[in-house]
C-alpha cells in the first residue's frame, strides 16, 4: 500500500481513517468495493467499475448520494498523483456507516469512502490452479455482489496456497464451475473460448466483461469435466489482468489463444 490515502475526499498520510465501530460495515461487513488497474497514471475500465459499484450499492441499500461519479473520480486522480502511481492498482471502498436495528446509535455520515493505491500484483511465473473444497452459493443474496464480506474468498485462496497452488476454482451447489477465489475464469477447448454464466453465481467482473465484448466467448453452466478437457485456462481480474494458467490439478496446459494474446498486446491486459 502506498503512503497517501483518500478518506471522504480528504487526503491523509500516515493516519488510519476510521469508521463507526458499531456501524453495519464493521459489525456485518456491509460495504462494497472494487479494484482497478492503473496504467500510465490512468485507471483502467473506470466506467465499468463505477457502474458495478452503483449497481451493488442499490442491491445492498448503501447510500451513495454524497458521492457522485465525478467527485469520486477526482479523488482517485488526486491520490494517483500524490502517490506518483504510473503503473499500479487502486481499491475504492464504500462503507455503510449507518446503524443496524439491533444496535441503534446517532449517526453523522451514512457512508464513508476510502481510496488507496498499491503496486501491481505479481503474477506467478508457473501459475498453478487447483479445485477448492469450498462452494459458491448461487442462491445467496450476495451472489454477484462485490461486498466487503469477503472472508469466504480469502479462506478459499489461503486454503489453496497451503497446498502449494496460486488460485482455486470454486463450484456452486450444483457442481457447476463458477470462478476462482479472486478471479473470473475462461478456458479454451478446440479453439473455442468458454466462461461460466452469471447464473452460476460468479461475480460479473469488469475484466471478464471487457474480454467478452472483444472476443467470441460462450457463457456456459458446466461441471469440472469440461475444464479437465481444456487446452488452456485463463484467470481475469484487475489485479491479475488476463493471466494464463500453466498447471491445473497436475495437468500441464500447453495450449494458447492467438486472439487472447492479441487482446493482451493491444490493451496491456
Amino acid at each position: 500500500m502506498h503512503e497517501f490515502i483518500s478518506f471522504n475526499h480528504k487526503v491523509n498520510a500516515g493516519q488510519i481513517p476510521s469508521v463507526a465501530a458499531i456501524s453495519c460495515s464493521i459489525l456485518y461487513g456491509k460495504g462494497i468495493f472494487t479494484t482497478l488497474a492503473i496504467y500510465d497514471e490512468r485507471p483502467i475500465l473506470w466506467g465499468k467499475h463505477w457502474r458495478r459499484l452503483t449497481d451493488n450499492a442499490e442491491k445492498l441499500k448503501i447510500d451513495l448520494a454524497e458521492f457522485s461519479e465525478s467527485e469520486t473520480r477526482q479523488a482517485l486522480d488526486e491520490i494517483i498523483q500524490r502517490n506518483n502511481v504510473v503503473n499500479g492498482r487502486t481499491r475504492i471502498t464504500f462503507f455503510d456507516d449507518s446503524p443496524s436495528a439491533t444496535w441503534p446509535f446517532e449517526i453523522g455520515l451514512k457512508t464513508s469512502l476510502l481510496i488507496m493505491t498499491g503496486n501491481l500484483r505479481v503474477v506467478p511465473e508457473n501459475f498453478r490452479l487447483t479445485v477448492s473444497p469450498y462452494r459458491t452459493n448461487s442462491q445467496s443474496p450476495l451472489a454477484g455482489v462485490k461486498s466487503c464480506n469477503y472472508l469466504e474468498k480469502l479462506m478459499t485462496l489461503d486454503e489453496a496456497k497451503t497446498r502449494g497452488f496460486d488460485e482455486a476454482i470454486m463450484l456452486n451447489e450444483r457442481d457447476e464451475v463458477t470462478s476462482g477465489a479472486m478471479a473470473n475464469v475462461f478456458w479454451l477447448k478446440d479453439d473455442v473460448l468458454f466462461t461460466p454464466s452469471l447464473k452460476t453465481g460468479c461475480l460479473p467482473g469488469t475484466t471478464r466483461e471487457f474480454v467478452m465484448e472483444n472476443l467470441d466467448c460462450h457463457e456456459v453452466e458446466v461441471t469440472l469435466d469440461e475444464m479437465y478437457l481444456a487446452d488452456a485456462i485463463f484467470l481475469t481480474s484487475a489485479g491479475l489482468c488476463l493471466a494464463q494458467v500453466n498447471e491445473f490439478e497436475g495437468k500441464i496446459l500447453l495450449g494458447t489463444s492467438n486472439e487472447i494474446e492479441r487482446l493482451k498486446a493491444e490493451t496491456r491486459l
